[in-house]
């Protein structure tokens, strides 16, 4: 199938019926929380008029960015960015709206773009940017003599349209661990010790499902959370994956690599797996009650983990090797809608939470890593430890994770609802309703009427 690229303006009433359609994962209404009141530091820099008449800003995430500890609650978040910003700028009041997961807040965006009501400022996620990138027209510029070099040359890269406009702030990059529990480890007669299992995982895939199966047979239990996490560490190393850089073309259902992925993953799956879909009760229930030993952990997954197990287990731990060498998880980036009521104070919001400062205090709440090499010197980074996992030194740990990340696979327009046909079949497997070539197949049939 090929697809032509093109500027659009932005027609979503069918429109937005097929984003919804192609969503994965689980559904959330937010949180429409105004942060309590903390005693943050205020940092030197100044971002907007400290005076004016007052204004209403609404800032819209998903998963755990880090702004504030509305995210987390069970969480101890050292920062609240939201209530510095506010103390700096006394004539704004910020309105938090967090969904729970990023198809959530995907729906949410392509919904409303062109007939309005978004948030006056928008995170967006790496994976379905290359759509946004379709309607770049309808964002705001954010290209400032002021910001230039900030980031990290992919991350401006990513998120330039074709007429050389800035439409996202970068927040942070994913480079990808493994997080595993040691305890579990130990009853499978397996090492335990960061470095140990460092060393037992090193090499490909095939390697760490080899370990998997030793884990399960000595068990009887799952030896990793999902095979939706799983598939993105996989299929992150396949360049290219779902389209054709050269044409637009959809070659996922053609292309060798994507399924004998695929197949590799659902053979390990029968006996590997959990069976639980990422981001919902169970899963999250899983990582106190013992039910996986093993996930794929980019930096921000740090405070999920922390968040939902508190004190119900404290053997957690980060092994310094990714299957296959490197892989990226996430990565998002504010940006403004130009239909917004409060553009340009929007603007001023957007730059202030994603610069180097701001981005050092995001990592210490969450574990998001920074998107742009200053923060990297902050010692709120470079020398940063985790207390919850044993105080692995995650400053370093990460930096060097991010120097195994392969160069980043393409992703055109249809990259999401691709992916997300691709992922519903893995879950349809893992969930015990599909054979895996039954499922494939279905996923074929939905990425073909993608046309």
């Amino acid at each position: 199938m090929s697809f032509t690229r093109r500027k659009k303006t932005l027609a979503l009433t069918a429109g937005a019926a097929i984003f919804a359609m192609t969503i994965a994962g689980c559904s959330s209404d937010g949180d429409d929380t105004e942060p309590e009141a903390t005693d943050s530091a205020t940092t030197e820099e100044t971002p907007a008029e400290t005076g004016g008449e007052p204004v209403t800003l609404t800032l819209a995430t998903f998963n755990t960015p880090g702004y504030n500890s509305v995210e987390q609650p069970n969480a101890d978040y050292e920062y609240d960015l939201i209530q510095e910003y506010m103390d700096l700028n006394p004539n704004v009041t910020i309105t938090y709206d967090r969904k729970a997961e990023s198809g959530d807040a995907r729906t949410n965006f392509f919904t409303k773009l062109g007939p309005g009501g978004l948030a006056d400022v928008e995170m967006i996620e790496v994976d379905w940017m290359p759509e946004v990138m379709q309607y770049s027209d309808l964002l705001e510029d954010l290209t400032s003599a002021d910001t230039e070099g900030r980031w990290l040359e992919s991350k401006v890269a990513d998120a330039t349209d074709a007429d050389g406009r800035l439409i996202g702030a970068g927040t942070d990059v994913g480079p990808e661990a493994i997080c595993y529990r040691a305890s579990l480890f130990e009853e499978a007669g397996l090492p335990s010790t960061p470095d140990e299992v460092a060393t037992l995982l090193d090499g490909d895939w095939a390697n760490f499902f080899e370990v998997g199966q030793e884990y399960t047979d000595a068990t009887g239990n799952a030896f990793f959370d999902s095979t939706s996490g799983i598939w993105q560490g996989m299929i992150g190393q396949i360049n290219p994956a779902y389209e054709d850089a050269d044409t637009g073309e959809i070659i996922a259902t053609d292309n060798a690599d994507v399924k004998a992925a695929y197949d590799q993953l659902t053979a390990a799956a029968e006996t590997q797996s959990t069976g639980f879909q990422q981001w919902t009760e169970d899963w999250n229930a899983g990582m106190s009650n013992g039910d996986y030993a093993t996930m794929l952990c980019p930096p921000w997954m740090l405070g999920v983990i922390e968040g939902n197990v508190g004190d119900a287990a404290d053997d957690w731990n980060i092994a310094n090797v990714f299957p296959n060498g490197g892989g990226n998880w996430g990565g998002s980036w504010l940006t403004v809608p130009s239909n917004g009521a409060n553009v340009d104070e929007a603007k001023k919001l957007a730059l202030w939470l994603t610069a180097p400062e701001q981005q050092a205090k995001a990592f210490a709440n969450a574990g998001t890593y920074p998107s742009q090499p200053a923060a990297y010197e902050d010692p709120a980074v470079a020398d940063a430890t985790n207390a919850f996992f044993n105080d692995a030194p995650i400053g370093t740990l990460f930096a060097d994770r991010a120097q195994a990340v392969p160069s980043a696979p393409f992703k055109g327009e249809f990259y999401f609802q691709v992916n997300t046909a691709i992922t519903d079949a893995l879950t349809r497997v893992d969930g015990g309703t599909d054979d895996p070539t039954a499922s494939w197949d279905k996923a074929v049939s939905e990425i073909e009427a993608l046309g």
